[in-house]
Order: structure tokens, then C-alpha cells, then sequence
């Protein structure tokens, strides 16, 4: 069964806000067996509009990367996050 993946590009404009998300979404991450691979750090945008943050979290199954994007605790921390930046996240399917 291929993993899972959440993808995502964020602009962080209040850290200190952005950091109660984070570790309130270790919660979901947690419950659906989530493994960061990708979290900030060094960052050269080739091409297009990137930004600094990226971020990369491997799940065991598409199903559980779904799940965690999707469930109650993800969205507790979603709520904490408002107003501290901005962010694109997809779901994908591995190879």
C-alpha cells in the first residue's frame, strides 16, 4: 500500500501564534501516525513562487494522511493558527 503525504507551503507573519498550532497539531499527527520528513530548515527557491516554509509529513496510507487533515484535532489546531500567516496544504498519494 503506497504512504500517504501532507504537502505544505506556509508564510509564517506571527511565530510565537504559529507555534500553538504546531505542537496542537502533534495531536492528530500522533493519533494518525504522522512522521515529519520535511519541517522548515534550509530553503533555495528555484523556480515559480515558493516560499521559506515547506513542510512534509509521511503517513503509512493516503487514508491516514486524509485522516489527519481532516479530523477534529487537526482542525482545534487549525483554529489556533488564524491570523498568524498563511498556507497551502495538499494530500497526496505515494508512488
Amino acid at each position: 500500500m503506497p504512504k500517504g503525504y501532507v504537502i505544505a507551503h506556509a508564510t509564517v507573519t506571527n511565530p510565537e501564534q504559529w507555534a500553538q498550532y504546531v505542537a496542537k497539531s502533534k495531536v492528530a499527527l500522533d493519533k494518525f501516525e504522522g512522521k515529519p520528513i520535511v519541517r522548515g530548515g534550509k530553503c533555495q527557491i528555484m523556480e515559480g513562487n515558493g516560499v521559506q516554509r515547506n513542510v512534509v509529513i509521511e503517513f503509512p496510507s493516503y487514508d491516514h494522511a486524509l485522516g489527519y487533515a481532516t479530523s477534529p484535532e487537526y482542525a482545534e489546531a487549525k483554529a489556533l493558527r488564524q491570523g498568524a500567516g498563511t498556507i497551502d496544504i495538499v494530500v497526496v498519494e505515494g508512488v
